[in-house]
């Protein structure tokens, strides 16, 4: 998830960053009329894509890159080997098309900029080529069985409240009365509502024999903000207060969007943040399941942050992971999305 901290890379730098096509089992694009397989297609932003959690799909010396950053370590890939593992009636063939740093406007509606900082062509993340809405590149079409979907943090102000408290500067009180061209919270998260829904309703279009499934966010903030010790290695200089706000009238609100309007359109919701309570950027590293600032990722991945973050993980033997789920997170998400799918290819 873009996800809550992809705008750490991506503006302030904000977090979270050829069309890859992951097949399981046999080739993912069907010829007419075929049904020996279920197709699945996966769309969604850093938070579905793994980024940092495993071998990079498609592999480094691949001319097929595309600056998504998905990995072998990522819930829909765990999910697609539980499903060979243990198969249904037919195989599942699975196309994934995450994308770090994507947008809900990137789902169906634009084109977007990959950001990769992991070899980019001629060392510029800048440097990737657009890439299509992921609609298109999952090749949605009548024929498609299951679609999931986990997109909407990158709307959400990480990156931003990490700048204000930087600057000493209250995040929730700055949203509480932005100043002019800013937009507030509430006209921020109306926004995404209203988004989100032509999202879901054009997925709908593509797909329209598919089970829609909308994914939530895990518990990236503890339950009380002064559970933080501050640090790199969790939240910076992000205070009790600010946390607290960022937890219940952000992230929290947030989910709930996506709960609401899955029902609205007669899509599913998998809750990730009832299971990952406990287990959120500030808990002990032993039962962390979202990385801080600074954090642990396959060695591949930048140690330096992005856009001149004054934080030094190279000092700590961290990497710059930037408020993204670990392996952990992502073990506790592939059982429950792999219990959603299972259940929406074998409805009636």
């Amino acid at each position: 998830m873009r996800h809550p901290a992809s705008r750490l890379r991506a503006r302030v730098p904000v977090l979270g960053l050829s069309v890859l096509v992951v097949t399981l089992l046999l080739p993912s694009v069907a010829a007419e009329g075929r049904t020996d397989r279920y197709e699945w297609a996966v769309l969604g932003d850093s938070y579905t894509a793994g980024l940092f959690v495993g071998d990079p799909r498609p592999p480094l010396d691949s001319p097929s890159r595309d600056g998504c950053d998905r990995t072998t370590g990522s819930y829909p890939d765990l999910v697609g080997r539980a499903l060979a593992a243990h198969p249904l009636d037919k195989p599942v063939s699975l196309t994934d098309v995450s994308c770090d740093n994507a947008d809900i406007g990137d789902i169906a509606q634009q084109r977007q900029q990959p950001t990769s900082p992991v070899r980019p062509p001629d060392g510029d993340p800048a440097g990737w080529p657009p890439v299509d809405p992921q609609i298109r590149r999952a090749r949605l079409s009548d024929r498609t069985d299951v679609v999931t979907v986990g997109i909407g943090a990158i709307g959400l102000p990480f990156g931003e409240c990490l700048n204000l408290s930087l600057a000493h500067l209250s995040c929730t009180a700055y949203y509480a009365n932005p100043p002019e061209g800013v937009e507030g919270l509430d006209s921020k998260l109306a926004r995404i509502r209203d988004e989100y829904a032509r999202m879901l309703g054009a997925v709908h279009r593509a797909a329209p024999h598919a089970k829609v499934i909308t994914i939530g966010y895990p518990a990236i903030l503890p339950e009380r903000g002064d559970a933080c010790g501050g640090g790199p290695t969790q939240l910076g200089p992000i205070g009790p207060a600010d946390i607290d706000w960022l937890r219940d009238d952000v992230l929290k609100a947030l989910n709930t969007i996506i709960r609401q309007e899955a029902a609205k359109h007669g899509a599913g919701y998998v809750d990730l943040y009832t299971t990952s309570v406990g287990h959120d950027v500030c808990a002990p590293e032993d039962t962390q399941w979202i990385e801080g600032i600074c954090g642990d990722a396959a060695p591949y991945w930048p140690a330096v942050p992005p856009g001149g973050l004054p934080f030094d993980c190279v000092a700590l033997g961290k990497r710059a992971t930037l408020l993204h789920p670990n392996a952990k997170e992502h073990a506790n998400a592939g059982p429950l999305v792999e219990r959603a799918v299972r259940s929406a290819l074998r409805r009636p």
